[in-house]
């Protein structure tokens, strides 16, 4: 990972021949990329997680953006304890809403119908809220966006979300949908479903650290798709598909969106 890397000394001896590129210092150039200057400073990002998050969504920014060097990377939520994925992977918190006052960057992950739910947590969207007075970035994952979009904080903003009513549901919140991998409008950055969050947090890093840092993350992720298909998103996937998958998502979740409609 590269942030092992600062814990390298590159004062210990190597090959020569390694460390020349014609008459530069290969060497210099190399802590020219590691120890770029942040655009920001960054030093606290927090994961927020929830009974019913969705694993990557998570775990994608979580393991991406802990790559900027400096920077805490941490799970934070409501309370301390076990909280656990859609498929009932634990995992042990150590940060609770009331042990996080800040943070420079906030990660709110999507689910199913667990995130319907926390749209209507109070508790959790003025803690979301708190933090964003003073976050550099505000980001969400695929219907993180509604959660992040129920604290108000899209109203009149460009976002995505999932593809699933994404369009839909970022209108009820006041955000204007764009259908793309990732929507940056300000501090805040919204990814469409699941694996975006990946790229989402490359282009984070991107923006603070620039392009030989970012494509040094992409390195030590060996990040290079090439999945077998080009889908992934309704307009690419067979329609039969697309319908399958939508009613699919419906016969879950739609009953709880049109409640919560009612309440709005």
């Amino acid at each position: 990972m590269l942030f092992l890397a600062s814990r390298i000394s590159y004062g210990q001896k190597t090959n020569p021949d390694s460390l020349v590129i014609g008459t530069a210092n290969k060497h210099d150039k190399m802590m020219d990329i590691l120890y770029t200057p942040s655009k920001v400073p960054i030093k606290t990002i927090g994961i927020l997680l929830y009974d019913g998050y969705n694993t990557l969504d998570a775990m994608g920014p979580y393991h991406t953006l802990a790559e900027i060097m400096g920077a805490k990377t941490f799970f934070v939520a409501k309370n301390r304890g076990i909280v656990k994925n859609q498929r009932g992977l634990e995992i042990k918190v150590d940060s609770s809403f009331a042990d996080v006052k800040s943070l420079d960057i906030l990660v709110i992950p999507g689910g199913a119908t667990e995130t319907i739910m926390l749209t209507q947590d109070t508790i959790t969207l003025n803690w979301v809220k708190k933090i964003d007075k003073t976050s550099k970035y505000t980001t969400s994952v695929c219907t993180g966006a509604w959660v992040l979009g129920a604290t108000g904080l899209l109203k009149g903003k460009n976002a995505t979300s999932n593809w699933y009513r994404g369009e839909e549901m970022m209108k009820m919140y006041g955000a204007n949908f764009k259908e793309e991998r990732y929507v940056k409008d300000g501090k805040y950055w919204t990814s469409a479903g699941v694996s975006a969050g990946i790229d989402m947090s490359l282009a984070i890093i991107d923006d603070l650290l620039g392009r030989k840092y970012t494509e040094a993350v992409m390195l030590d992720l060996e990040y290079d798709p090439k999945p077998p298909y080009n889908a992934g998103v309704p307009k690419k996937s067979d329609p039969l598909v697309a319908d399958m998958m939508k009613e699919m998502y419906d016969m879950l979740m739609l009953p709880l969106i049109e409640k919560v409609k009612k309440k709005k």
